[in-house]
């Protein structure tokens, strides 16, 4: 059952209370809805953390700790799912973006040399990060419907032969 799953890897609340990072949410972080693992929070929190895994902006994990807290998904797993794009794994998914944003807008690939200076940045701003910023945001709403609807489907799913097990016994 994914609740068991999750349950399993998920931090202790109090630690993430605790997170010097995470004190300018004060107060709100003691809604004990932020804590809860059910079906809608779980589906929300997984809608939440791959949304902003895809936005290539610092402090996602605080973008996405802030719309935990207003759409009331679960916080621990919304923060979690953002590191699905850690330094391991960016460059191939960024990647990603911009071959999808290419696809999306119409244009040519272009060659490019990544070099870790802000000229670089600022210059592949203006030639590839139209198609890059617009694959970002393609892929960061697919893969949030996508995980949404997919909690969903499979926490019913789990439910559903938990019973079935049940009525056999």
């Amino acid at each position: 059952m994914p609740k068991k799953v999750i349950k399993r890897i998920m931090p202790d609340h109090h630690t993430i209370k605790s997170n010097k990072h995470l004190k300018i949410f004060g107060d709100l972080l003691h809604n004990a809805n932020l804590w809860h693992l059910n079906r809608r929070s779980v589906a929300k929190a997984f809608a939440v953390g791959l949304f902003f895994a895809f936005i290539p902006v610092p402090f996602q994990m605080l973008l996405a700790a802030g719309t935990a807290i207003i759409v009331h998904s679960n916080l621990p797993l919304s923060i979690g799912l953002v590191w699905i794009t850690n330094p391991l794994t960016m460059p191939a998914i960024f990647y990603g973006c911009y071959i999808v944003g290419t696809w999306v807008v119409g244009a040519q690939e272009q060659a490019f040399n990544f070099e870790a200076s802000w000229q670089w940045v600022v210059d592949s701003l203006q030639t590839i990060g139209p198609a890059f910023l617009v694959g970002c945001g393609v892929l960061a709403v697919a893969f949030a419907v996508i995980g949404y609807f997919g909690i969903q489907l499979l926490w019913r799913y789990s439910v559903t032969k938990e019973w079935r097990k049940r009525a056999q016994r």
